[in-house]
């Protein structure tokens, strides 16, 4: 009778996962990253918090931002779905650095900033498109 290696699908296990690493150069996700980060001026979502003295801390729109865009590039467009997202897949978390935006907050992000974030999804998708990283699949 022929044996195998033992295996338990019920067990715990810790991963050590880079985020940074899983940006790799030349994908898409990257590109997202990059230009939220270092090109793109993000102070026009800034007016609409009011939490400097009090409240509770909100999600950057940065993180928000890179969340949003790569989903929308992948044709997921409910906010449910990404929260899923952002809880199961890897690049998910290395955008958001694993945190998990409510769908609420997705939805009332997206809902509040449609026109800017329509505009810099724009951006994104021309530079994307310039350096040949869509597949032009949607």
């Amino acid at each position: 009778m022929p044996r195998f290696k033992h295996y338990n699908y019920d067990q715990d296990a810790m991963v050590v996962i880079n985020y940074q690493e899983q940006l790799q150069p030349g994908t898409f996700e990257h590109a997202v990253h990059y230009l939220i980060e270092h090109k793109l001026d993000l102070s026009v979502f800034h007016p609409k918090y009011r939490n400097d003295d009090t409240g509770r801390t909100a999600y950057d729109p940065a993180i928000l931002l890179k969340i949003i865009l790569f989903a929308y590039s992948k044709g997921i467009t409910s906010s449910r779905e990404i929260q899923w997202c952002c809880e199961t897949n890897i690049i998910f978390k290395a955008l958001s650095c694993d945190t998990v935006p409510h769908f609420t907050t997705l939805a009332k992000f997206v809902s509040l900033h449609a026109d800017e974030i329509e505009e810099l999804f724009e951006q994104v998708l021309l530079v994307c498109h310039e350096q040949g990283l869509l597949g032009n699949e949607l």
